[in-house]
């Protein structure tokens, strides 16, 4: 696989390189780190963005020259706060307990680029979570799943139980929109269900 020919993903995430291989594009991982510290008074939508932008042009700087990067980042924002990955149990269980019947947002941006074109895209997602008890959130902490994710769940396993309704994108909740993600992919010559 041509890492010329072939998408690059800055990011460490399974979930992205899963759903990027669902919608029929392989991927090689670029290794890339950014600060990804909340700024004073930063809005969730401009932090998400920045994040993703630096991300991508990271990804752009450790990759071969012409090579095409794809990066994204998701926040879970409730009541203009992001809710990250839970620092341990009690953490989590704040998390999950001021979710419980209640609706959030998950902002995703992805980017994609090749040398300076970087073009972005910010998706945004209403979550709406059932009423959670004090056993379930033990539990779901028990499991493991919630460690390392944003907001401390995950909609992709068995954090689906929670989810009441959702409007939007199911995959951006994940970690990456794929109908936005497949028109930049296209702008930049890769096609969707095609081998390099």
């Amino acid at each position: 696989m041509s890492s010329e020919a072939c998408l690059l993903l800055a990011s460490a995430s399974p979930r992205r390189r899963e759903l990027l291989a669902q919608i029929g594009v392989p991927t090689q991982r670029v290794h890339c780190e950014v600060d990804e510290q909340v700024m004073p008074d930063e809005l969730p939508a401009a932090y998400v963005e920045r994040v993703t932008r630096a991300k991508v042009l990271a990804g752009v700087a450790a990759s071969p020259v012409g090579a095409v990067v794809l990066a994204a980042d998701t926040a879970v924002v409730l009541d203009e706060q992001i809710l990250g990955k839970p620092r341990d149990r009690e953490h989590a269980a704040q998390m999950l307990a001021a979710l419980s019947d209640r609706e959030h947002q998950v902002l995703t941006a992805v980017a994609v680029a090749r040398g300076e074109q970087v073009e972005l895209r910010l998706v945004t997602t209403q979550v709406r979570f059932r009423c959670l008890s004090a056993a379930e959130i033990a539990a779901y902490w028990a499991s493991g799943e919630p460690a390392d994710k944003a907001g401390a769940y995950g909609i992709q396993g068995l954090g689906a139980v929670f989810v009441a309704h959702i409007s939007g994108s199911y995959s951006a909740v994940v970690g990456l929109p794929l109908l936005e993600t497949a028109a930049l992919l296209e702008g930049f010559g890769i096609s969707c269900w095609q081998p390099c």
